[in-house]
């Protein structure tokens, strides 16, 4: 009934923008109907329905700006960003978060608030088909990219140079989907956002930029040009401010924080040793995982980390098995052997679960998440002595961003004299984190398609796990 009377609200004020001389301000519109619409696509830059509900860095900033005008957020989503613009002109929505470059063309039509964020513009190629060296080299080859983007108003400027230069405008794609046809040979040539390219190269560890067509290309919020720049002004004050406070930077190393570091063999060995080595323990991961509320393909991506699915994986300090448990560690959940694969998943997930206990309630996901993680992999109370660092510094210990910065500093006399618990080697955690989300975002995306009851290796059906050691037998 509440959605029904908004909607009426909404339409109701829509005539009378239609019939009024004077139209109200964009910002009292919202306001007076208690909903922000957003009009956005569905892209991991931009915004994507997952098991846990939507994400994405566009659908985090809009919601935050939402709660900022204390009103619900309506998202609406669109398949293309060729869809973006006239979804918004029309009036379906106040303001457009699509992950959108400023230009003139576009400018023609919107008002661009404050850029949030700046990417690089490449030209896309599959090693081993011929880098070029110049765009001269690229004329008479295949190029394809999303119709109704920045790409082609790049390309339009380019043909002014090079006027044999051609191209196709696909506007039945995302940019992902253009780059798996690079990969696959389909095409030679196509333009991607560092954000999408960063993204993707993992699944597709055959991709290369072959030229910067442009640097820090900037990206800002669109509004419709005939409703005033009320909304919009409101806008760049909440952009400016979460930059200050450092929620833009979270958000930032939430959905690419693990992207910046890419290893072009380590990411192949990774795909192969998915085909390869998983389905050996896939089903130990999986049951290992629903016993401690854990979602496999991260325990699998901790598995990955620490041994590349070896179950007889040494280190020289002396930690062995799959999850390289310290004898310690298997004494403490009580395994009696730390290199059987069963006793060492399962002995895994029960370590990660009670790091993830020991982190602070006040901590929210996926902060909480990294922190167990790097507390699994230097120890809880080196994390604790981090968290003071970032107190010190004036920071949030409470956000992996700053985190992430502070541990590194356990390894400095001038830090690890004032801890508790002393010297550290604090960047392996953080290298050891950001290595666990890659592989944890390409077991996503090789799992997504896969029905959840399907079993592809021959293995047990019913594997019993070791007897858990219950939190209040712990010391």
């Amino acid at each position: 009934m509440e959605t029904e009377l908004r909607l009426l609200l909404y339409l109701s004020l829509a005539a009378l923008i239609g019939t009024c001389s004077s139209q109200p301000p964009l910002l009292d519109q919202v306001l007076e109907v208690g909903e922000l619409r957003v009009v956005t696509r569905d892209s991991p830059t931009a915004f994507v329905v997952g098991p846990d509900g939507p994400s994405g860095p566009e659908y985090d900033l809009a919601q935050a700006f939402a709660d900022d005008l204390g009103v619900e957020l309506v998202i609406e989503t669109v398949q293309s960003v060729s869809e973006v613009l006239p979804y918004l002109t029309t009036g379906k929505a106040h303001m457009a978060a699509a992950g959108l470059s400023i230009t003139d063309s576009r400018r023609d039509y919107v008002n661009f608030g404050h850029p949030y964020q700046l990417v690089d513009m490449h030209l896309i190629y599959k090693l081993g088909t011929g880098k070029p060296r110049a765009v001269d080299e690229v004329l008479g080859r295949n190029v394809e990219v999303v119709a109704g983007t920045s790409h082609v108003d790049m390309l339009v400027s380019l043909q002014e140079i090079y006027p044999e230069l051609t191209w196709i405008e696909n506007a039945d794609v995302e940019v992902a989907d253009l780059l798996a046809k690079v990969a696959e040979g389909e095409i030679d040539f196509t333009i991607a956002d560092s954000t999408e390219f960063n993204i993707q190269r993992h699944f597709y560890p055959d991709l290369r930029v072959a030229l910067d067509l442009e640097l820090g290309d900037p990206l800002a919020w669109a509004f419709p040009r005939a409703t005033g720049d009320s909304l919009l002004r409101r806008a760049d004050d909440f952009l400016i401010n979460i930059d200050r406070d450092g929620l833009l930077a979270r958000i930032k190393d939430r959905y690419y924080g693990h992207t910046n570091k890419f290893d072009y063999v380590g990411t192949r060995n990774f795909i192969r040793h998915y085909e390869s080595r998983l389905p050996r323990y896939r089903a130990m991961f999986e049951e290992a995982a629903a016993q401690w509320s854990i979602d496999w393909r991260l325990l699998a991506a901790i598995g990955y980390q620490e041994s590349h699915w070896r179950s007889g994986a040494v280190s020289p300090t002396g930690v062995r098995g799959i999850m390289m448990l310290t004898q310690d560690t298997a004494e403490y959940l009580g395994l009696d052997d730390r290199v059987d694969p069963k006793n060492s998943i399962f002995g895994g997930a029960q370590y990660y679960a009670r790091q993830t206990e020991r982190v602070a309630d006040t901590v929210e996901e996926p902060d909480r998440t990294w922190m167990a993680l790097a507390a699994y992999n230097v120890g809880f109370n080196h994390v604790k002595d981090a968290q003071q660092i970032v107190e010190w510094q004036g920071g949030d210990p409470d956000t992996w961003v700053d985190l992430s910065k502070a541990l590194p500093l356990l390894a400095q006399r001038k830090w690890y004299s004032r801890v508790p618990f002393g010297y550290a080697r604090g960047w392996e955690p953080v290298l050891y984190v950001n290595n666990i989300r890659s592989y944890y975002n390409i077991l996503r995306w090789l799992t997504e398609n896969e029905e959840a009851d399907l079993r592809e290796f021959d293995i047990p059906e019913e594997i019993e796990p070791p007897a858990p050691v219950k939190p209040e037998e712990t010391a």
